[in-house]
């Protein structure tokens, strides 16, 4: 049966103002002057539910109160019956108006300000005594019974403001995790679950707690020291996990200290509640500023996981620029090697035998320029066989045999698993650390290492050592290997070298070896998460 809107907001108006008058049943069964849970209801309910129920709550309240007047009205007359007939959450309602009004709890769509309910917290206590004090004047009181206000009004005080700080700012962490579902509750439960807030909550702090109260129940005269040390869990979990962590540790510590409590009315218990309520509330400002502080290193880890994704893309994109001007280049080349033996064919008989010669001699050097420039741009080798390959039968090796160095290379793991990117990162890497190493012409033979590790994280490492021999380093052709390996590297050195490392996550560490030096360069795949 389908109800028009009207009926629909009237059944949604009396069924908030039942639920709150059933729960106000409930809590007021544990409330007792150390500990008027009730206030931090009533104070929850108004930061949480809309303006528009406002009404319905405190028709609610005045229906638990009428049953409270009714039923105390033989024992305190009607005067009394009558001003308490009033909700106690009509009286907090104007406060939470003007905290939520003014910005001072949510200044902004979907944030909270938690030094806006610890001053509401004050406010709300501090008033909620006034009421109560005001009842009990109301109040007719038995012949010659003096009321001790020096007393009562600090347990009042405490109690209130240990009840709001009790319920309060943990029914404000599990609504804001709740908003934080939006819909899709299995991947939210899924990720609460895993939080490491709830499993050092439940894993560290109850068991501490629980050991603290099991100290304080097996012997009366440690139960004091035990409530005062239920605040220590509150600091460990508001420096680990800011406000949240000291809401769900002030909860906790806050049952504790009552249920150690001896006897309704206990000196001991009052000075433990100081030091909670003074705990709970100066480590929900403290861990206020400890989430803002995480808030800002993770927006710098997300930054810095953006610039370094930019960087990698930019790198990928400068890569494949200049494959496709290799490939133009190559192109190039082979029009001109076609040009030239036709030009030769027809031209031949005409020339003689030495300018033939010299001439073919300069096309040749010509086209070998054209094929260095073009494998120093992207080499040509990776297409065909991969990093393996590109080491092995590159330019690189080419070059440095070409010039008399021993050169040797091993390439073990999955290297297909990683990106064609990182492998030309890597040979990046390495005609550069070659070419620094020989800049100082006493190197005579290089060693290459690339392992990759499919293991997580996955990593690759590059190992070049160098070797140097005097005797052996004097026969190597360095006019012509210089200028080979300046075109097929930066040419800027170590910090080239570690800024193009970093790139992809990578870690430098140069070593000193007696006759020569070793560089390690450990790359991270770029899929893996940032550390």
């Amino acid at each position: 049966m389908r109800v028009g809107p009207r009926a629909d907001a009237l059944i949604r108006h009396v069924t908030a103002g039942a639920l709150y008058c059933a729960m106000l049943f409930l809590i007021s069964k544990v409330t007792f002057t150390h500990w008027i849970i009730v206030t931090g209801f009533h104070l929850s309910v108004l930061l949480l539910a809309r303006y528009r129920y406002w009404p319905a709550l405190a028709l609610g309240g005045l229906v638990r109160m009428a049953y409270v007047s009714i039923d105390c009205y033989p024992q305190y007359g009607a005067l009394w019956a009558t001003v308490n007939l009033v909700p106690t959450i009509a009286y907090y309602m104007p406060i939470v108006w003007i905290f939520r009004e003014r910005g001072l709890l949510f200044p902004r769509q979907g944030t909270f300000q938690v030094i806006g309910l610890v001053l509401c917290a004050f406010v709300v206590a501090t008033m909620a005594t006034g009421i109560t004090l005001g009842q009990l004047l109301l109040t007719p009181l038995p012949p010659n019974y003096v009321l001790d206000y020096g007393l009562v009004v600090p347990r009042l005080v405490l109690g209130n403001l240990l009840g709001v700080l009790t319920v309060a700012p943990s029914v404000m962490v599990i609504a804001q995790l709740v908003s934080e579902a939006q819909g899709k509750w299995r991947s939210w439960l899924h990720k609460v679950v895993d939080s490491r807030l709830l499993f050092e909550t439940a894993f560290l702090a109850i068991p501490v707690m629980l050991f603290v109260g099991w100290a304080g129940f097996r012997d009366a005269q440690n139960r004091p020291v035990a409530q005062m040390a239920m605040f220590l869990p509150v600091v460990f979990l508001a420096l680990r996990h800011g406000w949240k962590g000291a809401a769900f540790a002030g909860t906790l510590a806050s049952v504790g200290t009552m249920l150690l409590m001896p006897a309704k009315v206990d000196a001991t218990t009052l000075q433990a509640e100081t030091l909670v309520a003074l705990a709970i509330a100066t480590m929900l400002l403290v861990g206020e500023h400890v989430a803002g502080l995480h808030r800002r290193a993770e927006k710098e880890r997300v930054d810095s996981r953006i610039a370094m994704a930019l960087a990698q893309r930019n790198m990928e994109l400068g890569e494949s620029q200049l494959r496709g001007a290799a490939a133009s280049l190559e192109r190039t080349r082979e029009a001109f090697d076609a040009m030239f033996n036709h030009l030769f064919a027809r031209v031949c008989n005409y020339l003689p035998v030495n300018e033939d010669r010299y001439y073919r001699r300069l096309a040749e050097s010509a086209k070998g320029e054209l094929l260095l420039l073009s494998d120093a741009m992207h080499p040509l080798m990776y297409r065909d066989r991969g990093l393996p390959g590109m080491l092995s039968q590159g330019a690189l090796a080419r070059y440095l045999e070409a010039a008399g160095m021993a050169f040797s290379c091993d390439v073990r793991g999955p290297a297909s698993m990683f990106h064609p990117a990182m492998h030309l990162v890597a040979y990046r890497l390495i005609c550069d650390a070659v070419s620094d190493a020989c800049a100082l012409r006493n190197v005579c033979e290089v060693l290459v290492k690339v392992r990759c590790s499919a293991r997580d994280p996955q990593r690759m490492t590059v190992l070049v050592q160098t070797i140097g021999d005097p005797e052996r380093a004097a026969h190597i052709g360095w006019d012509r290997l210089l200028p080979w390996l300046r075109l097929l590297s930066s040419g800027l050195g170590r910090r080239a070298i570690e800024d193009r490392a970093a790139t992809y996550r990578g870690v430098t560490r140069d070593r000193p070896l007696p006759l020569g030096r070793r560089l390690l360069i450990s790359l991270q795949h770029p899929g893996q998460p940032h550390p």
